[in-house]
């Protein structure tokens, strides 16, 4: 049999007092690109209880996004304020997007319009972390409360598959 090559710090970690295991899998959560899908498959690998950990995860996920929206609202409505029209978007020459973020952008853009909020939100964990999502919608004018729904369902909806075949993997290996 394999021997785990995580041993060592997973032993490290069961030695945590237990309230501080899931605070670390939870502000794993809410860093872009590991978030809560991986923040909870890491959680399980280091033996944390694969409940416990998804939950961590998605809360501190969820939390960042929260932040995200709320303070991509507000700089919409002050922006939106203050040119006194519909809110588009333009870039001047220094402050374009970059090119890789422009195609997500156009990517995520092409997904609202065909799938409205509920679709984009589900499939946009497959192209951007869930932060750059929700900012997008949130920057977009797509209502706060509608936003923050839809990315609790799909942070509710990938770190639960995740977590599953992170604990079907680590029951598999024997870890």
């Amino acid at each position: 049999m394999v021997d785990n090559p995580y041993e060592g710090i997973r032993e490290w970690v069961q030695q945590l007092p237990e309230l501080v295991q899931p605070l670390g899998v939870g502000v794993a959560g809410m860093v872009p690109y590991i978030e809560g899908e991986g923040a909870a498959g890491i959680g399980i690998i280091l033996g944390i209880n694969p409940v416990v950990a998804a939950l961590a995860a998605m809360i501190g996920n969820f939390l960042s996004v929260l932040a995200v929206v709320t303070i991509s609202s507000r700089v919409r409505q002050r922006v939106v304020a203050g040119r006194g029209n519909d809110g588009a978007t333009t870039y001047p020459a220094s402050g374009a997007p970059s090119e890789r973020r422009a195609k997500g952008q156009r990517r995520l853009q092409g997904w609202l319009s065909r799938f409205g909020v509920p679709g984009a939100s589900l499939l946009a964990p497959l192209a951007l972390p869930t932060q750059l999502t929700a900012a997008f919608f949130a920057a977009s004018g797509v209502r706060t409360e509608r936003v923050l729904f839809w990315q609790a369902i799909a942070i509710l909806l990938w770190t639960g598959v995740i977590a599953a075949l992170a604990t079907g993997f680590v029951g598999f290996l024997g870890w």
